[in-house]
């Protein structure tokens, strides 16, 4: 193909320990490297025109490129980042982490220049670094030859160590005290020694365990450098050394780890293999830290999670359009009580999914200002619709200092914060507290047959009661926390719960409320269990038993009170079928009071629309 030109001289100048920027190659081979129990890793022979070189290593996340046939012999490629590696034998690898077809093999269809195979003996050859980045430099113009012209030779990695963590020496070389660091994209379970400089992204909590072989404790850590992510672990004695002194978000050296075949099922981070810390690990801290990249995401948009599968690891970015309280859950695994917190995140896609957070995550998290929250690793469930939950390997950060973040923050501050949003989640609480979760009016709710589906439906809707049925709104129920029960009274000061199959002293009331609220167009009948009932009637269950026994007059102006009263609804809708007659009922999960600067906005951008 004319006009397809390659970065001449390129392979002699890496090969050199010159800084090469994107060089654009030309794919001779590819050939399959595979090992046991391993992940397939391939092997390129890459061409600039001049020569050839088979030590090109594509790291494992560019595997598609191959396996979907983009990246073929002949096919030209531009790549856009790639590190020096060292083997002991002083041979040099080149691994590829980012590289961009520019021209296929269709398009080329034919061998570019007469290259030869490069000689690594050839020319004068300097120690190269273990593991030197490819950054772009200043601009270099080529010779007339097509070759780059001689550049500084890039110096070994050579920082000074202080006193390992660990308790050893520092990893030094066989000659002196430079260590050799390489990247975490070269990292497998062949290496026995090894060093990477990388930022530590997440912490979890110190976790213990107990169980027929003894008892232990753990906790574990993500980091990323420039050429990808890793997660390490740290049992026992190596939880005693190292998790004091690792802090979230600084850089450290990391030696002599056990690596082996990652398990995709607990965790996010994008990498084959991870790390467990043994009695050899070393860790050091890094002053200069600047150029070590932060958390690495890869943003999915909330509108795609529902063609996700179920526990499916996502990244996700959004606005924390509103919040639930903490509240305190009992595990039943462990008999163990922890924080939880709902939140519900919106983004430019319109879609709204709750997500919840966990323990000190739960009881730390404010989303009164609305943040930009961003979630690395929180798992997908099908329960509710689509919902996430952090897990103790996910990182979340608010009002990160990334691009995506700033986008966001500038969309809803001057859209999103006043258009309408449909949530994929059935959000059975806070989410009606914002106000635009899927509004429909009561007669787009018929009109529509909401409801009528396999799952229910939820919508939020602005509403008034016009009538409320008070006749056998309250029962006797059974005491205990757990439950609900109507109790049957034994006529003799005790009253009987079959569900506890136990007698008590004593009863407590509860509610369960049909009301029927209004808009301008339709009406709609509700049931209102215990604690919606007890918001709309503006007292507890408690009282209103007490005052129906002594005071009948005092009860009735409970109800006559709360008639005509207007507040904003969230709605559960589903036809169900009694003795053969199949009718939609409805179930009020929230009532809040009416936001009316959040309503107005939505009637204004309503009637911009139809206008």
């Amino acid at each position: 193909m004319a006009g397809v030109r390659l970065t001449e001289g390129c392979i002699t100048a890496m090969m050199q320990g010159e800084t090469v920027s994107k060089p654009i190659l030309q794919v001779s081979s590819i050939r399959s490297i595979s090992s046991a129990g391993g992940p397939q890793r391939y092997r390129l022979l890459m061409s600039d025109g001049v020569h050839t070189l088979s030590s090109f290593m594509l790291a494992t996340q560019l595997n598609s490129l191959v396996d979907d046939n983009r990246l073929v012999a002949n096919c030209v490629c531009q790549l856009n980042r790639f590190i020096m590696n060292t083997l002991k034998d002083g041979r040099r690898v080149v691994v590829v982490v980012e590289l961009e077809v520019v021209h296929s093999a269709d398009e080329v269809g034919m061998k570019i220049g007469n290259p030869v195979p490069y000689n690594e003996g050839q020319g004068p050859q300097t120690a190269a670094p273990a593991a030197t980045a490819a950054v772009p430099p200043a601009s270099r113009p080529l010779q007339q030859n097509g070759s780059l012209p001689a550049a500084p030779k890039a110096q070994p990695f050579s920082k000074p160590f202080g006193k390992l963590a660990g308790g050893g020496g520092p990893p030094n070389t066989p000659g002196g005290s430079q260590a050799k660091v390489v990247p975490i994209a070269s990292l497998n379970p062949y290496q026995s020694k090894w060093t990477i400089r990388a930022r530590v992204t997440n912490k979890s909590q110190i976790r213990t365990w107990s169980n027929s072989r003894g008892e232990g404790k753990l906790f574990s850590i993500e980091m990323v450098d420039e050429s990808g992510e890793i997660r390490a672990t740290g049992f026992n004695e190596q939880v005693d050394k190292f998790y004091t002194l690792i802090e979230v978000n600084k850089v450290y050296y990391f030696s002599k780890g056990t690596l082996k075949i990652a398990n995709k099922q607990y965790t996010a981070v994008k990498n084959d293999y991870e790390m467990t810390f043994n009695n050899e690990t070393s860790v050091i801290p890094c002053e200069d830290s600047t150029d070590v990249p932060t958390v690495q995401f890869e943003f999915v948009p909330i509108g795609d999670l529902e063609s996700k599968g179920k526990d499916s690891m996502i990244d996700i970015i959004g606005i924390c359009k509103s919040y639930e309280d903490v509240t305190k859950i009992t595990v039943k695994s462990n008999n163990r009580e922890v924080s939880k917190r709902n939140i519900y995140l919106l983004d430019t896609s319109g879609k709204m999914v709750s997500t919840t957070l966990w323990g000190e995550e739960a009881e730390r998290f404010d989303g009164s200002r609305q943040p930009v929250v961003a979630i690395k690793g929180a798992r997908l469930s099908d329960f509710g619709g689509r919902s996430l939950s952090v897990l103790s390997s996910s990182t979340v950060l608010l009002n990160p200092d990334i691009p995506e973040a700033f986008k966001l923050r500038g969309w809803f501050d001057s859209v999103g914060q006043a258009a309408e949003a449909s949530s994929i989640s059935d959000m059975k609480g806070g989410g009606a507290g914002g106000g635009n979760t899927n509004w429909k009016s009561l007669l787009e709710v018929k009109s529509e047959n909401l409801g009528h589906g396999e799952k229910a439906d939820y919508f939020t809707s602005v509403a008034t009661i016009v009538y409320l049925r008070k006749e056998n709104c309250m029962y006797q129920a059974c005491p205990s926390a757990e439950c609900n029960k109507k109790v049957v009274d034994l006529q003799n000061g005790l009253f009987r719960c079959e569900k506890c199959n136990q007698e008590f002293p004593n009863f407590k009331y509860r509610l369960i409320l049909s009301a029927n609220i209004a808009d301008y167009g339709e009406n709609q009948w509700v049931t209102c269990f215990q604690e919606t009932a007890e918001a709309i009637l503006g007292q507890n269950a408690t009282y209103l038993g007490e005052i129906k026994e002594r005071n009948e007059q005092a009860y009735e102006e409970v109800f006559q009170n709360a008639n005509f009263r207007s507040y904003t609804f969230r709605i559960r809708v589903k036809l169900e079928t009694y003795n053969d007659e199949s009718r939609i009922k409805g179930t009020l999960m929230d009532v809040k009071p009416v936001d009316h600067k959040e309503y107005a906005k939505r009637l204004i951008m309503n009637i911009r629309k139809m206008a």
